[in-house]
Order: C-alpha cells, then structure tokens, then sequence
C-alpha cells in the first residue's frame, strides 16, 4: 500500500461531501412551490418531522464560510426577515394534512446568534403553535461565541434547547486572522461554560483542518485545546476552498493554504488527539465520546447523514425553512430561493418559495442507498440493497470493478458484493460513494478536494 501522502496526491480529485443523493447541484428550477405543496400534503401526519431554519446574517464575513449569509450592521433586516419566516411557517403549517410531531429542530446559518433572545423565543413560540413538540426532542442551535451573551444563552434554555453546536474552526491567533475571525480560546471557554451553568450539557465543537497557515502542529494543538472543553462530539471539516462558488474566499492567501499531503497529515494529527482521549470516530468527519447518542446509533447501524452533517435524526421528512434552506421527502428534495428579496415576495405573495429541486426515481433511492451506507456504516452489502430495492444483485458490476484501485491501495476491502471502508480509507470514502454517483459526470458542478 502506498504511504498516506502519496495517496492523498494519487487521489487529489474534486467530489461531492454526499449530504443528498442525488446532490444540490442537479437539482433543477422545474421543481416549484406548487409540487411541493402537493408533496407536503401527501404526507402522513403520524410521520415524524425533522425541521431546519436558516438565519443567514452574520456581523463580519468569515473568509472560509461556504454558506449563504448576508452581513448585516443593523437590527432591522433581521426583524424584517424573522416576519417572513414567521409567515412561512404559518404556509408550512398550512400545507400540511394535519398537526405534525417534530422530533430534531436545527438552527443554523448564518448565525442564529444574531437574534435577540426575545425574538429567539417568539420565533420558538410560533414554532411550538404550529408543530407538536416532542417531549424527547432534540433542540440543537449553532452559535458564533464571539457574539454569544448570557443573556442569549438563557433563551436558549428556556426554550428547551438541549444540544448546541460552537462554531471554532481553529485557536491559533495566526489562522485566524487569515481568515478574518479573531477568537481566542477564553471566549470559546466563557460561552461553554455559561452553557453549561444554564443546563445545555450536550455541546459540539465545530473544527477545520486545510485552512490557511495551519501545520500538523498547529492542528494538533487545536485539538488538544478542544478536548479540555469536554463537548460530547466534534465535527473535524475539511476547509472547501471553492472560490468560483463564493467570491469572499478569494481573500484568502492560496500560498499559504496547505497542500493535499499536508491537508490529511493534518486530518490525522487531529483525529489521531481526538481518538486518544476516549472519542469514537464516527463517518468521515465527526467524533463523539461513547456515551453519546451519535456514537450509539453509530454503534447499532442506524446513523444518517442530512446536509447539517452526520445525525441521529431518523426522520423521512426535512422541512427547510429560510432563504437557501434545503428540505428531503420521500417524493424528492426542494430548495427555497436565495436571494432575500425572491424568497421575501414569494411568501409575501402567499406561495412557497421553492426555488429549485428534484423529483427521486427508484434509481436514485437505489444509489441513494448505498451511498448512504458507504457514508454512513463505512460498509455496504450490494446484494441486501439489491434485494430491498427489487433488483438484480449483479448490476454494479462495473463499478465494483472501478473500485478495484480503491481496493489495490488497501483503502476498501471488497468481498464478493460487500465493500468495506478500511480505517486508512475513512478520509476517502466520498471516492468510494463516488463511484456510484450517476450524476458526476453529466454536470458541470465543481467539487470540493476529496481529502
């Protein structure tokens, strides 16, 4: 087998991180308000929903972010968008055949953050009138510390927030500055700790390797400092440095973005720390201490990938509210409308703003399974998904075959139709999902590194 750099160079190729299958950028304009309306109104209300609300305003941009986010100096956008949210969730509500349970609710951007705590816990309010809560639910916000009060943090408690994610990339004063977020570790530490006080005990941490200036040491150094905030899981991100995509990132000094060999040195560095101290990795970029409901699911087969990452949401139905918000049902995934003023009028104007999205076949839930599996379990058994899927078990025969280099650098093992991501593989399993990718190659879509 080749030594870990020469492989990080051998598969240096551009493919999707897999949070839906097929993947957003086949999705397609044809898709509107009107067919999704018609999807959520053939849903069963004793089905579970799981439910994401975007925030997409940030105080200064983070040259990394590849979200969408708008910067903001005053309150009034903000207000004026929690209206229009507040709106579609009514059009939501409304669309629905019946009174639906949500079981996850996630909030991200963006950053949630920039809500005052009254309007955090009205908007909790309209939720909790539209939807049943479930008394178990998992209630999960993703902060910037940097503007974090305990002000802020008491709202979440008291609207039964019981797991938040912290938004830290790196520690070192260095990096930071390189991608314009100065944060030193004691804010990071205050806003742990008020968490804590305030009876969130379920917290994340949100790390990257491969940005700009960071080392081996330097990585390794970051995870050693996270571990000492104790979060039950961490989320280890490859920076995507995708500037043909968001144009901010071309503030960044490619010189001094490591290469591909340095990127999964670095990957290792860091997972190897995170391992050392009791955390079980988990999928292709999170790690979670083993009692922690992440690593449990993991454990008994049942994690699941949705685009906020690697959870134990089992739900068919992921409702997406705010602009760019994706939602998944079983007809097929939607996507609302970026821009601000085109999801603001389509819902002033009554309609949903679905933007674009795609309709799934039987094939893309056949192929959606496997690379599921693969993303997932790190393993997949072709001839159970076969069978499951009412198919001939013997129909990916070539892309067993285009496996086999995978498997010569000993970085998946194939068994007859069972394929297995080996530990050295793990930060390669999107090349093996990949493989059985229909669309890869019919778009002009432009991936993020593999590694």
């Amino acid at each position: 087998m080749n030594a870990p750099a020469a492989l990080a160079a051998k598969y240096d190729l551009r493919v999707p991180r897999y949070t839906s299958y097929p993947t957003a950028p086949h999705f397609s304009a044809a898709l509107d308000g009107r067919l999704y309306r018609t999807w959520l109104s053939e849903l069963d209300p004793q089905q579970p929903l799981s439910l994401y609300f975007h925030i997409p305003f940030c105080d200064s941009m983070c040259w990394f972010c590849g979200c969408y986010t708008k910067i903001v100096q005053q309150y009034q956008p903000i207000l004026d968008y929690l209206e229009t949210l507040h709106r579609e969730i009514g059009l939501i509500a409304q669309a629905l055949p019946g009174r639906f349970t949500a079981r996850h609710l996630h909030w991200g951007g963006g950053s949630p953050t920039m809500l005052k705590a009254e309007d955090w816990l009205r908007l909790v309010e309209a939720l909790r009138a539209a939807f049943d809560i479930a008394a178990d639910a998992e209630l999960a916000v993703e902060v910037d510390p940097r503007d974090t009060t305990e002000e802020y943090v008491t709202a979440l408690a008291a609207a039964g927030v019981n797991r938040v994610s912290i938004g830290v990339q790196d520690f070192d004063a260095t990096v930071q500055a390189a991608v314009n977020r100065l944060q030193p570790f004691a804010t990071v530490e205050r806003v742990a700790n008020w968490l804590r006080q305030h009876g969130i005990w379920r917290l994340n941490l949100d790390l990257m390797y491969g940005l700009p200036h960071q080392t081996v040491a330097r990585v390794t150094a970051m995870a050693e400092h996270a571990v000492t905030l104790a979060p039950s899981r961490v989320a280890l991100f490859g920076y995507a440095h995708v500037p043909w995509m968001k144009s901010h990132q071309k503030l960044i000094d490619e010189s001094a973005l490591p290469g591909v060999d340095e990127r999964l040195a670095q990957y290792l560095a860091a997972a190897d720390v995170l391992i050392g101290h009791g955390y079980r990795a988990i999928g292709l970029d999170h790690f979670a201490l083993p009692g922690d409901p992440l690593a449990e699911a993991a454990a008994a087969g049942q994690l699941r990938r949705n685009f906020q990452g690697y959870t134990t949401d089992g739900a068919d139905v992921l409702i997406g509210f705010g602009a760019s918000a994706i939602g998944s049902l079983p007809q097929g995934y939607i996507q609302n409308a970026a821009p601000l003023k085109t999801y603001r009028t389509a819902i002033a104007e009554g309609m949903l703003p679905t933007a674009r999205g795609i309709a799934l076949d039987a094939e893309d839930r056949l192929r959606r399974a496997i690379i599921d599996s693969l993303m997932c379990a790190l393993s997949v058994d072709l001839d159970v998904v076969c069978r499951a899927h009412g198919v001939a078990a013997d129909r990916f025969a070539a892309e067993l075959e285009r496996l086999q280099p995978l498997a010569a650098d000993g970085l998946v093992t194939i068994a007859g139709a069972r394929i297995t991501v080996t530990d050295e593989g793990r930060p390669f399993v999107r090349l093996a999902a990949a493989v059985f990718d229909a669309y890869l190659e019919t778009g002009a879509a432009r991936h993020s590194r593999a590694v």
